[in-house]
């Protein structure tokens, strides 16, 4: 007979609180995991980036682009430049990225970057420099743009003005 009484007092949780638990752990689970859902699922999209540029035509043969103001810092290989004639028949139109090996930091190539807080980002401050007299866009009226390829938004559209006289 004793061995019939201790299973009955071996008994852990009655039905009613082990239903109680299973629901709140229930709940719990599911909350969890409409949590982790739902940021999945809402994506933030960041704004497109808004840039100013100022350009100089220097006597040595060179224009200088500078990013005067840039809202957010981008990644090099997201930003397309184009260097090319106003009236695009004149000639093809240069173009590539911004992390090209041949652009990226390179001094002395027709066109170059320069990241002036070494970060591998374009940010304000930075700047391009364009050989114009070995591109050929030291005459006529030549246009150089930049574009955010995760947005398509243009950055800077200018028309490089004339160099400075010797």
């Amino acid at each position: 007979m004793r061995n019939t009484r201790r299973s009955a007092d071996n008994q852990a949780v009655s039905p009613v609180i082990a239903t109680v638990l299973l629901l709140a752990i229930t709940v719990m689970l599911s909350s969890m995991v409409f949590v982790l859902i739902q940021g999945a699922l809402t994506t933030t999209e960041k704004p497109a980036p808004e840039a100013s540029v100022s350009v100089r035509g220097l006597s040595n043969g060179f224009h200088v682009i500078r990013l005067t103001s840039l809202d957010q810092t981008i990644d090099p290989a997201r930003i397309q430049y184009d260097l090319a004639p106003d009236n695009i028949e004149d000639g093809d139109p240069i173009r590539g990225k911004v992390s090209d090996s041949n652009v990226y930091g390179l001094i002395g190539a027709n066109i170059s970057f320069h990241d002036r807080d070494a970060g591998y980002s374009v940010s304000q401050g930075d700047y391009f420099v364009i050989d114009s007299t070995t591109v050929g866009s030291d005459s006529g009226t030549w246009r150089f743009r930049l574009v955010d390829l995760t947005s398509t938004s243009v950055l800077a559209d200018v028309i490089l003005p004339p160099l400075e006289a010797n």
